[in-house]
């Protein structure tokens, strides 16, 4: 582009040469024009066959003017962003801040995009940062990215062990149940995710790589179940139900909560057990490498409610409330699947002998008990005194999650 030194009325030069607009030459004639006052005209020179039809077409388009020779710069470019805003904070030195209640019309624009006026306005459910926030978001969302494991390089498959067939059998049994826990914890985060406002990007990414976390579970748990019987274990109707209030609570602090502080928490515990008595490395792994899933899956539930309840108190009323409620509703259920147990015990006996089932059985109250207790550490991490933690936790599903 040349030009002289005269002022506004001498006229700007731009050579295209042989390059036409259907071949990109438009970007150089708006960032000519971009240089150039509304108003001002532009010469445009070049030897494309097409040039100045293609000139007049893009002008009117474009809204400047095109005497066949010249393009005059008009303001219609300008006019379409007067109304447009940043999908954040204004201040420059904040381009990424989040803000506490995001507009619908920023809809799915990057935050601290220039959005432009008369978009769509998306219907997001979720648009409170007070109910979706943690402060450490974005860190476990990178702790979680970089913790991704592949299921077929992760567990040592090839390392399988062909084990007394009542043993496998409860191992089967409580890959059956793990399964469909899991297919809960899946559900219940993928139904909130297309209702939270894109510009909380850090949770909606978290919320996202954890149904991820809990899709690659069910894969592992399930290959582990199939490895030597080729057949699943039992589904109890309790333990269906006790997964089902889960994914019918519709408020999103309240689902988590039961979701992640007391169901997951506790599964995170059960996953520790089976480790501890895994009877083959196979077995060992898959609960294992979950199991460092879920411990990340607590950690945000724990972040986002104790941030929430901070700055709304009440909350902690709504939770207790959540858990007497489901608690109230599976009252007449039979709670955990008898094959379960009895699976756990077998596991944690590893045989038939009397006084191996005896260490079995007291192993699964054990864990019961911790259970309880790790339960009672995380409700009072919440703000609930002892007393609160202690009646709550009692009243936690008898099904774990």
């Amino acid at each position: 582009m040349a030009s002289s030194t005269l002022g506004f009325r001498d006229l700007v030069e731009l050579r295209l040469g042989d390059l036409g607009l259907h071949e990109g030459g438009h970007l150089l004639l708006e960032r000519a024009l971009a240089d150039i006052p509304v108003g001002q005209a532009l010469s445009v020179q070049g030897v494309s066959p097409t040039l100045a039809i293609d000139l007049a077409a893009w002008c009117r388009a474009q809204g400047h003017a095109y005497d066949g020779t010249r393009v005059t710069r008009g303001s219609a470019t300008l006019a379409r962003w007067r109304g447009a805003e940043r999908a954040g904070q204004p201040d420059a030195a904040l381009p990424d801040a989040v803000v506490e209640r995001p507009p619908a019309r920023w809809g799915l624009a990057a935050r601290g995009a220039l959005v432009e006026a008369g978009a769509p306005e998306p219907a997001f459910l979720l648009t409170d940062k007070r109910s979706v926030w943690s402060e450490d978001v974005a860190r476990l969302y990178a702790q979680a990215a970089a913790a991704q494991w592949d299921p077929a390089l992760a567990v040592p498959w090839e390392a399988v062990e062909e084990l007394p067939t009542e043993i496998e059998g409860a191992v089967v049994q409580i890959m059956t149940y793990l399964v469909e826990n899991e297919n809960a914890a899946l559900l219940v985060p993928a139904r909130f995710l297309s209702q939270l406002h894109p510009h909380f990007r850090e949770a909606m990414q978290l919320l996202a790589i954890q149904c991820a976390d809990e899709a690659r579970h069910v894969e592992v748990f399930t290959r582990r179940a199939l490895l030597q019987q080729g057949q699943l274990g039992t589904s109890s109707a309790g333990g269906q139900a006790s997964l089902q209030s889960l994914m019918r609570e519709p408020d999103f602090a309240l689902a988590m909560f039961l979701l992640s502080v007391m169901g997951e928490g506790t599964f995170l515990s059960l996953l520790w057990f089976i480790r501890e008595h895994a009877p083959d490395p196979v077995t060992e792994a898959v609960v294992r490498l979950a199991a460092q899933d879920e411990a990340r899956h607590v950690a945000f539930g724990l972040s986002h409610l104790a941030r929430h309840a901070e700055q709304e108190p009440s909350l902690r009323g709504r939770l207790a409330a959540a858990v007497e409620r489901r608690h109230g509703a599976l009252a007449q259920t039979a709670g955990l699947n008898q094959d379960v147990f009895d699976a756990l015990t077998l596991l944690a006996a590893g045989s038939f002998e009397p006084a191996a089932i005896r260490r079995g059985h007291r192993a699964v109250s054990q864990l019961q008990q911790e259970m309880d207790g790790a339960r009672r550490q995380r409700l009072e991490r919440l703000g609930f005194s002892t007393g609160e933690a202690e009646t709550l936790s009692a009243l936690h599903t008898r099904n774990f999650m």
